[in-house]
């Protein structure tokens, strides 16, 4: 593993970047760090308030600010939001300064894994499952764009995936 080590994690909602980034970056020694967490931390509102106020706009504003900065610190694993990759200069940021994995699950196992979420403003709308295909559809193409591994996390275990990135990372 290279002294610099930095592991980002991106995908749709639900697809186990938090999970799989806390473990990943627990047996690797590594810094864990949840862009959305971060954000909410550092403004002292949830991601839910921050849409309300300042629209996503606003939001993927005070991701681009905090993405530019994360993806710069040394020995960190950054679950980055679902949406993070919209933007062109993260995706560069992401691409360049570390190794960026992709986790994804089908459309049903992340409806499943999000069904109880009442934070996540996307996708409060009448039908989640359109909402959520149609943001997976036009996303996948970027995540895949930026991702040195994709792993398929509903068919695979936690430990099945982590060891999956460590063999990637240090390959």
């Amino acid at each position: 593993m290279h002294e610099n080590s930095r592991i980002f994690l991106v995908g749709p909602m639900g697809a186990g970047k938090t999970t799989i980034g806390k473990r990943l970056a627990n047996g690797l020694k590594l810094t864990f760090i949840d862009c959305d967490h971060e954000i909410e931390r550092r403004t002292g509102v949830s991601i839910a308030l921050i849409f309300d106020i300042e629209g996503e706009a606003g939001f993927r504003l005070r991701e681009k600010r905090l993405i530019e900065e994360l993806t710069q610190i040394d020995h960190v694993v950054l679950a980055t939001g679902g949406g993070a990759v919209l933007d062109p200069e993260n995706r560069q940021h992401l691409m360049h300064r570390g190794y960026t994995v992709y986790l994804h699950a089908p459309l049903e196992e992340l409806l499943a894994r999000t069904h109880n979420d009442t934070h996540r403003p996307l996708l409060k709308v009448a039908n989640r499952a359109d909402r959520l295909r149609e943001i997976i559809t036009f996303r996948a193409p970027l995540y895949t764009e930026v991702a040195a591994l994709s792993i398929d996390t509903s068919k695979h275990s936690i430990g099945e995936v982590v060891s999956s990135i460590r063999r990637g990372v240090v390959a």
